[in-house]
């Protein structure tokens, strides 16, 4: 029985899989951030933050489009985007939005609601690619939006926080259920998890 060399796993990285492991460091640096300014409240840490997560969708979109000129993909390479889009898109966006003041209960419960629509938007991507590709190489269309698509929700907190709209200041304010808050603004968070579940067809250029 051969020994496995060492680092042997990461041997068997493609060129593409480097790209989607710089997508979990943005994503992971957007966390970091996010609580840096939550112990300090300089707020130049949300820019930190939202400017890392479109640096993460540029190497989303190189990982995919090196692996189509390379020809080199993977059923791991799959599984590993998946996983660096759960980090950059779906915690790392809700934790923007936590730190920029949606931290009430109801507020939360959506939040957490916007990642789990990810992580089963994902889920259902990978186990349905073989049917949506229709018997070639390339998946034809999305069902739901994709996960990246919280892209825009982090554009709408940078430009909070750059005009102040942060804190007791987010835009239109917040609201008082039975003892506890909602900030309105944290629907968006609420629509965007309802698209990534639903069955909307989105072609897949």
């Amino acid at each position: 029985m051969n020994k496995p060399k060492p680092f042997s796993m990461i041997r068997e990285f493609h060129l593409a899989d480097w790209f989607t492991l710089a997508n979990s460091f943005a994503g992971m640096g957007a966390l970091f951030s996010v609580m840096t300014f939550l112990q300090t409240g300089d707020v130049k840490h949300i820019y930190y933050a939202c400017a890392l997560i479109p640096l993460a969708f540029v190497f989303d979109v190189l990982d995919g489009s090196v692996a189509r000129w390379r020809q080199q993909s993977s059923i791991m390479g799959r599984e590993l985007d998946s996983l660096a889009d759960v980090i950059s898109f779906g915690v790392a966006p809700a934790a923007i939005a936590y730190a920029c003041g949606m931290q009430g209960l109801f507020d939360r419960i959506v939040l957490v609601f916007f990642v789990a629509c990810g992580v089963s938007r994902l889920a259902r991507f990978n186990v349905t690619a073989e049917a949506l590709s229709e018997g070639g190489d390339k998946v034809k269309y999305f069902e739901g939006t994709p996960i990246p698509t919280s892209l825009v929700l982090v554009i709408v907190m940078w430009i909070a926080a750059a005009l102040g709209a942060i804190g007791d200041q987010l835009w239109l304010g917040r609201l008082e259920i039975a003892g506890f808050y909602l900030h309105p603004l944290v629907l968006l968070y609420a629509v965007s998890g309802s698209l990534m579940v639903s069955r909307i067809r989105v072609p897949k250029f």
